[in-house]
């Protein structure tokens, strides 16, 4: 019988009710809403502006002889009152000279501005998006440094004439920010590959332009980052690719997004090569299964095993369409337990927290991460034909809805301006800077392009119920014996983050007792510890008399490029906690260990939202075994159940006509149920 559901049985059957407030009747899938598009550019259009910047070496751009001014993006607005902002530059602002410590403009919006344009204008047609995205190539195009050393190389910053910075307050990494491969270089890369694509056949000059221009970065590429390709490295014993940008899989990704977009449209094999190079990689940092760390996810740091974070989290997305332009479907695997596999365990454990490290440590939420976890979604269900991945790509997008800590939609469609924020404390952050805009319009554009996720967004914009893993602090125990709680100074352990700012230090002879909300499901239970190369403790764990196995504290790999010795890592128990259990013990034996938290998640988790007069709720499976969960819905008519395996494939569709319904779940897969 499985290790998972032993105590349980074959089936998991728990019941949950939600009750029903004045939801109006509707059929078992929300309807698409017929009424204007999401997308509305006004606010975006309000942060851009042009410059006529001033001669500086090595930088120039298309036509600028007969074009003197090119377009440029402000990187903040803030707040006013409802509708209004004030738009202004990063670091402090000296009024003598206009300037700012960073500066008005960077690359890094400016490019992904220029993709919401062109996307916009490939999509709706608009003229008005063609001439800002032609502008803000041209700008872009200036900030590359276009000969010398860095040729190919971005500088980030630029201030309000027009005039560079390419050693800001405070210096960016790579400082000067044009001397080696950067966040910036590889957004750059992603503009122009999708610049190429749209404007060689309206405008084959500028398209040619623009392939020249992504060349040269890719010749940076080649020099900077991929003369290392085929090369591992040891990060706390995890086998790493050697040759990501900055190396992390984030930054790769979202060059490939623009590679494949150039190799697609016809660009040269060195164009392929990196493509087929970076996707290698991203793929290789990929790990975990359903009930073990970090489920699934394409870790984005090659430095760090166990941190993931949401922004710039476009490794799926990029994955795909690396896969289907190279033809090789093997790149695919990776991007589908991403989607699959952990986005289900994100959903239902907190949304797009900020940072998991590997508990979740920083709970504020950003349209960034918000956004990204919807367009991989999308992506893969593209890539791979699945339905369930696409409905879950609407649950994602509720996020913008009001399916957030502050339970407020986040992205105006009135004016096109999306919040900077959830605070971690549920409060909105009202600022709608260029980053936040540019995810909220790039979700909206792929919700106008989908009109039936956009309608699960909308019935997915209230959380009712949530009941995923939960974190509970190594330091809530009862103490005794030679253990101490530690407050941590940093709180970051160079690698990761200690939850809470604290853990536990242990010895051998300590005990640590915890009192643990009851559920009405059994429990994957994970401690997560400071993992150490060499020798360490073991904590063997229980609930009440049954023993649910040991943990290690020692034995963690080499260090390697890791900033520190040991990881902080999820290690899952062999055991699972029956769901009555309101105690939890630990007893450790020979040696020292540091303990950080406990992680407790429903084998069959939940969330179930509701908006629009309809009910949307996911399960997923942490359990090797099929199981099943009974809810009761909100709304009326019938209520409809379609499960997916961990691959987002179909596996069972169940319908009632009754609001309780019982949905099962195959092991490691998930569940949409809709009403």
């Amino acid at each position: 019988m499985s290790r998972r559901l032993a105590a349980a049985g074959l089936l998991i059957a728990a019941s949950i009710t939600i009750a029903p407030g004045a939801a109006a009747a509707a059929p078992a899938r929300p309807e698409p809403a017929a009424s204007a598009p999401l997308t509305n550019l006004a606010h975006l259009d309000f942060l851009t502006t042009t410059v006529t910047p001033p001669p500086q070496p090595g930088h120039t751009t298309y036509l600028l002889g007969s074009e003197p001014s090119v377009g440029v993006l402000w990187v903040y607005a803030n707040y006013l009152a409802p509708g209004s902002y004030q738009v202004t530059g990063g670091g402090s602002y000296d009024a003598a000279s206009n300037t700012y410590g960073q500066g008005a403009y960077d690359a890094d919006d400016i490019s992904r501005a220029a993709v919401v344009y062109l996307r916009h204008w490939m999509q709706f047609g608009d003229q008005h998006s063609r001439d800002e995205a032609y502008q803000l190539l041209r700008g872009l195009t200036y900030l590359q440094t276009a000969s010398g050393p860095n040729a190919g190389n971005v500088v980030l910053w630029m201030q309000p004439d027009g005039s560079l910075n390419p050693t800001p307050t405070p210096a960016d990494s790579p400082n000067p920010s044009d001397s080696g491969a950067s966040y910036w270089l590889a957004r750059t890369i992603w503009a122009l590959g999708e610049g190429y694509a749209d404007f060689r056949g309206t405008d084959p000059a500028f398209a040619a332009f623009l392939g020249q221009r992504l060349d040269l970065a890719i010749g940076a590429l080649d020099r900077e980052v991929l003369t290392s390709y085929g090369q591992y490295q040891l990060s706390n014993g995890l086998r790493v690719p050697a040759w990501l940008i900055t190396g992390a899989a984030d930054a790769s990704s979202e060059a490939v997004l623009g590679l494949a977009a150039y190799v697609q449209a016809g660009g040269g094999t060195a164009a392929r090569t990196a493509l087929a190079q970076l996707a290698d990689g991203i793929a290789g940092m990929g790990s975990g299964t359903a009930d073990t760390w970090p489920y699934g996810a394409i870790l984005p740091s090659a430095t760090s095993r166990s941190e993931w974070h949401p922004w710039a989290a476009q490794m799926a997305t990029a994955l795909a369409g690396a896969s289907t332009v190279l033809n090789q479907s093997a790149l695919l695997s990776a991007a589908v337990s991403d989607t699959a596999v952990f986005t289900p365990h994100l959903l239902t454990a907190t949304g797009p927290d900020n940072l998991w490290g590997p508990a979740p440590v920083d709970s504020s939420q950003i349209a960034y991460g918000a956004g990204a976890r919807v367009l991989d979604l999308l992506a893969v269900a593209t890539a791979t034909h699945s339905s369930g991945l696409q409905q879950l790509a609407g649950i994602a997008a509720g996020w913008f809805f009001g399916q957030n800590p502050a339970g407020t939609a986040t992205y105006n469609p009135a004016t096109g301006a999306t919040d900077d924020g959830i605070n971690a404390n549920g409060t909105v952050n009202l600022n709608s800077g260029a980053e936040s805009t540019i995810f909220g319009l790039l979700t909206m554009e792929a919700l106008d392009a989908n009109p039936d996720v956009a309608a699960i967004a909308r019935a997915s914009a209230s959380v009712q119920f949530r009941d995923g893993q939960q974190t509970i602090e190594a330091e809530a125990a009862s103490l005794t014996g030679p253990a101490e709680v530690v407050q941590a100074n940093p709180v970051s352990t160079g690698e990761s983050q200690w939850s809470s700012g604290a853990y536990v230090q242990l010895a051998t002879g300590s005990t640590l007792s915890w009192t643990i909300p009851a559920d009405d499901q059994p429990r994957l239970v994970q401690a997560v510890v400071n993992r150490v190369p060499g020798p360490g403790a073991a904590s063997d764990f229980a609930a009440g008399t049954e023993r649910l196995g040991a943990v290690q504290y020692g034995g963690g790999g080499a260090q390697g490029v890791s900033p520190a010795p040991a990881a902080l890592l999820p290690v899952t128990l062999p055991g699972i906690l029956p769901a009555t259990a309101v105690r939890l013990t630990a007893s450790t034996l020979g040696g020292a260990g540091q303990l950080d938290a406990i992680l407790l998640t429903p084998l069959i988790a939940v969330l179930v939202t509701t908006g629009d007069g309809h009910s949307v709720a996911l399960l997923n499976s942490e359990a090797d075994t099929q199981g099943a969960r009974t809810l009761n819905l909100p709304g009326s008519g019938r209520t409809v159940a379609t499960s997916y395996d961990h691959q987002g494939r179909q596996w069972r569709v169940t319908i009632s006509t009754d609001p309780t319904i019982t949905v099962p779940v195959p092991a490691g897969g998930f569940a949409i149920v809709t009403r």
